[in-house]
């Protein structure tokens, strides 16, 4: 099977300090790897070589066998999503929000395009609704709902649940179950064991920068236990 993602050899070298050294993976559609490991492993600075927020020293990502330094920067944006730690929405409507970045290829969605999108993350009649007036949950999943909008290849997921509370944490994580069930794949940077073995397809592990694991959920998460 292609990979819809491929990291080859990436390394990140910042001040004589390697932070990602030397990882390779893949990710292929409809799965979602979830990449855990200790506080300063690398796993958000591993997830911003993904789509170019940070430069690699070294190596090389390919999306659909497309080295990604081919790709025009906010055609790559698009197409490598990312959600990240703290939502962030733009003042408006939740409908301007989605419209956004399709507007950028000067596209128009239209009021039914709106409203499945915002079904799709359980969002149903938000659309007139003001961005100030959203809980923290509910901001988080505009940004899915506005990032799905720009109809991207791959989602990028840096810890999207840690700033939620348990309710809003579990209602992001079946939004990321629905995504991954419709043919998205996603990589999701979490420290939080339980949520990886609930969405998972594969675990990846990070130490100091390196890959030291990957495998399987059961594989790689029992032997972290046993690390643990």
């Amino acid at each position: 099977m292609s990979s819809i993602l491929q990291a080859e050899d990436l390394v990140r070298s910042i001040a004589g300090k390697t932070i990602v050294d030397g990882v390779s993976f893949g990710v292929n559609s409809g799965e979602l790897l979830a990449i855990v490991g200790p506080s300063g492993a690398g796993k958000s600075s591993l997830l911003r070589l993904l789509n170019r927020l940070d430069e690699p020293s070294s190596g090389s990502v390919l999306l659909e066998n497309v080295d990604y330094r081919q790709i025009p920067t906010r055609e790559l944006r698009r197409s490598v999503g990312m959600v990240m730690q703290r939502p962030f929405v733009f003042p408006g409507t939740v409908a301007e929000n989605l419209r956004f970045g399709p507007l950028q290829r000067d596209r128009t969605l239209t009021n039914e395009q709106v409203d499945q999108l915002l079904a799709a993350v359980g969002l149903t009649g938000y659309a007139d609704s003001d961005t100030r007036h959203l809980s923290g949950g509910e901001a988080q999943r505009v940004c899915f709902a506005r990032t799905l909008a720009n109809e991207p290849a791959i989602l990028l997921l840096d810890e999207p649940t840690s700033s939620l509370d348990e309710v809003a944490k579990l209602d992001v994580e079946t939004v990321i179950r629905k995504i991954v069930g419709l043919g998205v794949p996603s990589v999701l940077v979490t420290h939080d064991l339980s949520q990886a073995r609930r969405l998972a397809t594969r675990v990846a592990r990070l130490e100091r920068g390196k890959l030291v694991r990957i495998g399987s959920v059961a594989e790689v998460l029992n032997a972290e236990t046993s690390i643990s």
